[in-house]
């Protein structure tokens, strides 16, 4: 029998969660875009209402379910439904957008306020010519301690994905209680190669 491991994507409007999902799904990926009609229809032509589905196997002994949420804080709701029951979650931050900085450290917010399961900051856009810098970043999130890894991606890449995964399953190793450990006894942490 597979061990299941329920991953969460998470951050604002344009900060490329679909697009992690749909590149490293080995299945066809279950979303619910719709055109928007608000000031999100400037940004881009399909935004997320509830959520996207996806899976990868690793190795012969887990699936990992993906589910990404809604960007959009009057879909909170869904933020609130797919955290249940999650082992971590990524939360994407487009480095090019300044003005969704905040809404990213009110889902982080809200995330915290829910689960202390772990997390990464996944940084997207990072190439942008008006990209801010991580440090920039960590001060507009109020992570300045450092608390959280911060993995720079490009979520088109399938490859950039899966290494992100891959620093997120090291989390969720390095936070697993003695039960957890033994429960997930005999499960190898993959390497890259099981993710393509």
């Amino acid at each position: 029998m597979r061990n299941l491991l329920k991953i969460v994507v998470t951050g604002p409007v344009g900060a490329g969660k679909t697009t992690f999902i749909r590149s490293i799904s080995e299945i066809e990926v279950v979303d619910t875009d719709r055109r928007p009609t608000d000031e999100t229809a400037e940004m881009k032509s399909g935004t997320t209402v509830a959520m996207d589905f996806g899976r990868i196997t690793l190795g012969d002994e887990m699936w990992v379910q993906i589910y990404g949420t809604p960007g959009q804080s009057r879909f909170d709701f869904m933020w609130d439904i797919l955290i249940q029951g999650a082992h971590g979650y990524i939360l994407l931050v487009p480095a090019h957008l300044p003005g969704s900085m905040r809404a990213a450290r009110s889902i982080k917010a809200f995330m915290q306020q829910r689960t202390q399961i772990p997390m990464v900051i996944g940084i997207t856009h990072a190439d942008h010519p008006d990209a801010w810098e991580i440090e920039d970043i960590q001060m507009i999130l109020a992570d300045t301690d450092a608390a959280h890894q911060y993995v720079v991606l490009n979520p088109t890449q399938p490859q950039s994905v899966a290494e992100t995964l891959l620093v997120l399953i090291q989390e969720l190793s390095n936070a697993a209680t003695p039960d957890e450990k033994s429960a997930a006894e005999g499960i190898d942490l993959p390497d890259t190669a099981c993710l393509k």
